[in-house]
């Protein structure tokens, strides 16, 4: 018999809203954890972005960001409400929050304060900015991070329209989820090493900024500079998606062996012997003119054409799909990326697999997203239960 989950056993309180949290619990949800999301009277706001199929609270973003989770409703002003939450909390690894540091430290809920009472809670905030620092404590959503950190100037630099635009994804939020959960896993590390818990920042704009700068820091990451910031190879303006007869198609020969046979397999190898591109090195600094002709010759034929060559000479290359056409692509079907689940309120629905598989641990069984306070009642009696409190 497979082995465990390889979080089970591990219980999470989740005091998170929107993507950023979400993100991160859903994630370890699917590795096994045991998440409970406390949610104010009016829920998650999460829940009301998309058409519902059938309930109030139940949209198609809440479907796949809260999935695995149960979800309790306390109202925490009250006192049987902060007693509740602190009984949860004794029984829990992990709090994780986006509450603003003054609003949490008036719930009594801020690490020193919660620390004196379970000393081995990992402690984890998600916010905008780090303490400390000339931002902290205002307000930051996805927009406001892709503007601080540059990700808005990438796309005018790519394609010479000069107006600043977001990357149309909630990108820094979904990437701060994702530091948000190795940040989790290493404080649990940890805590399985001393004993002891800790308090964890995740800060979202020196997340994706850290992100972001990995390859664009570029020449800046040099001191005197060699080279303005920003990668080249991103920011290449010819580097984008070619058309063909019948529709667009992604060519990324890359290597330089890869685009000699690019060349070579297209009929143009001389092409490379015209321009003087005799060398690796030479060929390197013309990557610019291998582009442009690279969508010249694609043109001329039909995409699966394409498609069916360059898989029979090992030439990266895809059909550019929109987000439709993803969900039939062959090769997540046959992963089973996408399964067709049946809701108790809300009827069928696409779940998709966790993508990271841990070969010798048995797969989590992933819950479907909750109603609103579902499970209130349910974690009230285990409470009570645990505590040995009458009814």
């Amino acid at each position: 018999m497979a082995a465990s989950p390889i979080l089970d056993g591990i219980r999470i309180l989740d005091m998170t809203s929107v993507i950023f949290g979400p993100y991160c619990t859903a994630t370890l949800a699917e590795m096994g954890a045991d998440v409970i999301k406390i949610e104010p009277l009016a829920g998650d706001e999460i829940r009301r972005v998309g058409r519902p199929a059938k309930t109030r609270g139940m949209g198609p973003a809440h479907m796949t960001l809260n999935r695995g989770k149960r979800s309790v409703v306390w109202d925490l002003k009250t006192p049987r409400g902060k007693a509740s939450l602190l009984r949860l909390l004794a029984r829990c690894d992990v709090f994780i929050h986006n509450l603003r540091r003054d609003a949490i430290e008036r719930l009594g809920l801020g690490y020193d304060a919660i620390r004196a009472l379970h000393p081995r809670l990992v402690h984890v905030h998600c916010t905008g900015f780090g303490e400390g620092g000339a931002y902290a404590g205002r307000p930051a959503y996805d927009d406001i991070i892709q503007a601080a950190s540059g990700a808005a100037s990438l796309l005018p630099r790519a394609d010479g329209n000069p107006a600043p635009r977001y990357l149309p994804m909630a990108m820094a939020d979904k990437v701060a989820g994702l530091h948000a959960t190795y940040a989790v896993l290493g404080a649990l590390l940890h805590r399985e090493r001393t004993g002891q818990g800790q308090a964890v920042e995740v800060p979202m704009f020196e997340c994706f900024t850290h992100f972001l700068l990995q390859e664009h820091l570029y020449g800046r990451a040099l001191i005197p500079p060699t080279d303005p910031a920003g990668y080249p190879r991103q920011l290449d303006p010819l580097r984008q998606p070619l058309r063909c007869l019948d529709g667009y198609i992604a060519v990324a020969p890359y290597t330089d062996e890869r685009w000699v046979r690019f060349f070579d397999v297209t009929g143009h190898a001389d092409f490379l012997a015209r321009e003087r591109l005799c060398t690796a090195r030479e060929r390197f600094h013309a990557l610019d003119r291998m582009h442009a002709e690279m969508a010249r010759i694609v043109a001329d034929r039909p995409l699966r054409y394409w498609l069916t060559l360059f898989a029979e000479c090992d030439i990266p290359a895809s059909e550019v799909r929109d987000l439709d056409g993803v969900l039939a692509d062959p090769h997540l079907a046959s992963v089973g990326f996408f399964e067709r689940r049946t809701h108790p309120s809300e009827g069928d629905y696409l779940q998709m697999r966790a993508p990271v598989r841990f070969h010798g641990a048995r797969a989590a069984e992933v819950s479907a997203a909750p109603r609103l306070g579902e499970h209130s009642e349910e974690i009230d009696d285990w409470l009570r239960e645990a505590c040995n409190e009458p009814r």
